[in-house]
């Protein structure tokens, strides 16, 4: 397969909120955290802390110079297509192992989110699935009997800044990093309203996947 052939990503994702006159010194930020990501495989906030000090030298931060994270993304697939060689056939790797991860876990309502789900893959990145099942515990034995063994954490809700905990499991499947963060199924609803969409589910990350093979546009 040719690595340079184009990633498909989710509908929406390269253009939402793309304003038509942004301030340089926004795109800065937003192309420097993306590095430390890239390089240093920083998370999106500790990446922008980094961007705003290296970028402004201390200097506190005129109002609204801020980049969002649908910003850094854009920067950052920038950023992986120009010098990452190996980024698309990561990608693509990567989303097969979802897949089957996903498809082993059917019964649990997965999507996959996260660097996968979006095409924009750093190195050392893991798969993230998100479960929409009410008990937990039967995720977990279902994962022992299948001999997958993991270490149990905890991430953020997405659904509230931080505020709120959710349960995770952490694991290596099939030479990948995974990370699987256990909701109810009540959340479903509201994790369904993003836009652009921030998860999918089997048959939109097999789209993603269909769409790569037959070289489908980004």
């Amino acid at each position: 397969m040719d690595s340079l052939q184009p990633i498909p990503r989710p509908a929406g994702l390269m253009q939402a909120g793309v304003a038509p006159e942004t301030h340089p010194l926004r795109l800065e930020i937003a192309a420097a955290a993306a590095q430390f990501i890239a390089d240093g495989g920083l998370d999106y906030a500790s990446a922008k802390r980094k961007a705003i000090d290296a970028v402004l030298d201390g200097r506190p931060p005129p109002r609204g110079i801020l980049p969002d994270n649908l910003e850094i993304d854009r920067a950052l697939a920038e950023h992986l297509d120009l010098f990452d060689p190996d980024h698309a056939l990561r990608v693509m790797r990567m989303r097969r192992v979802a897949l089957d991860l996903m498809r082993r876990l059917a019964d649990f309502q997965p999507y996959l989110t996260g660097a996968v789900w979006k095409g924009i893959v750093a190195e050392h990145a893991p798969i993230h699935l998100q479960l929409f099942y009410d008990d937990g515990k039967e995720i977990e034995l279902r994962l022992l009997n299948d001999g997958i063994e993991f270490e149990v954490d905890e991430i953020a809700h997405f659904r509230d800044g931080g505020r709120t905990r959710v349960e995770a499991l952490q694991m290596i499947w099939r030479d990948e990093p995974v990370l699987i963060s256990l909701y109810g199924h009540d959340d479903l609803r509201g994790a369904l309203r993003s836009t652009p969409p921030e998860r999918g589910d089997i048959l939109a990350v097999q789209g993603l996947l269909d769409a790569h093979l037959s070289g489908g546009p980004s």
